[in-house]
């Protein structure tokens, strides 16, 4: 066995822990982003998904500043960017991408200058580097039981909320009608986005920690219509893009400049759009079908007129 899969996994693939804890979390992230992306691309809130990984540098610098864990700094980062938008008000789309641009804004500026801190006044190299990009290799043992409880809240929330948050997303109105608590099961999703959002940019980095939440949900509403199903492909499409990229950027370290390596992120995100366009294949596929011509249905005859 270890002769036919030599080609595909360098040495010391399945003997190192740096590994092993790199695909268990990846795996973990990957599960949670797409319980939680679905609702996002069906919500239409794939810009606040986008703004949370942006916010969640400044959480990240800012605990690299601290001196404590960068998920740290990503929850609480995330949390409080959550806090603010809902308190500039979400209510509306047009409110909540209002309260999304301030707040985007506002952390970015803090960004900067917590990392203009964290490379001038400290030792720390390669703070930057981890925080934008992320580094699944270099997840402490540590941090796991973080990592799980995390996640296992984020499913628990949305499992408990699926369905008003289900029928809150397709029809408010409805949901409202039916005395659903609409603007309280919007904070509860935010707060799930938040976390989910935390939780991918601790594996594949803040800036690009959208791909894995917004790219396999979006792939997986091409695929099926049914929610709970997107929610489980999109599930296994960041499961795949995960453990393809780890594998890859461990290989990479014999590739040239050898010693060096690619990023993780890099081969995921690339991952996570190759299939997006490949979703689309049989979508494209059945739109020919029903534009050939020779599928038209034919004409109608005329009725025979009754006597």
């Amino acid at each position: 066995m270890s002769h036919f899969l030599a080609p595909l996994f360098a040495p010391g693939f399945f003997t190192s822990e740096a590994v092993h804890i790199a695909l268990g979390v990846g795996a973990l992230v990957a599960v949670v982003t797409g319980a939680v992306g679905v609702f996002t691309v069906m919500r239409g809130q794939s810009f606040a998904g986008e703004a949370f990984g942006d916010i969640g540098t400044t959480g990240g610098s800012g605990a690299f500043l601290v001196g404590v864990g960068p998920l740290w700094g990503f929850v609480v980062g995330n949390l409080l960017a959550a806090a603010a938008m809902e308190t500039i008000g979400i209510q509306r789309t047009r409110g909540r991408d209002l309260a999304t641009g301030i707040v985007l804004g506002a952390s970015i500026g803090l960004a900067a200058l917590f990392l203009y801190l964290t490379t001038t006044e400290q030792s720390t190299t390669g703070a930057t580097v981890t925080i934008l990009f992320g580094s699944a290799f270099a997840i402490a043992s540590s941090t796991v039981p973080l990592v799980l409880l995390l996640s296992l809240l984020v499913l628990g929330l949305i499992l408990t909320l699926y369905r008003p948050l289900l029928l809150a997303t397709v029809s408010p109105e409805m949901a409202a009608a039916r005395g659903i608590p609409v603007r309280t099961i919007g904070i509860l999703y935010l707060l799930a986005l938040a976390l989910a959002a935390a939780l991918a940019a601790i594996t594949i980095g803040s800036i690009l920690g959208t791909a894995l939440l917004v790219g396999p949900a979006a792939s997986a509403l091409r695929l099926t219509k049914r929610p709970l199903m997107a929610m489980l492909t999109a599930a296994g499409i960041g499961i795949a893009a995960m453990w393809l990229g780890i594998v890859l950027a461990y290989d990479s370290y014999e590739w040239p400049p050898t010693g060096h390596g690619w990023p993780i992120s890099f081969f995921v995100v690339t991952i996570v759009f190759v299939l997006y366009l490949l979703s689309g294949l049989p979508e494209r596929r059945h739109r020919r079908r029903l534009d050939d011509p020779r599928c038209a249905l034919p004409p109608l005859q005329a009725l025979p007129e009754s006597r």
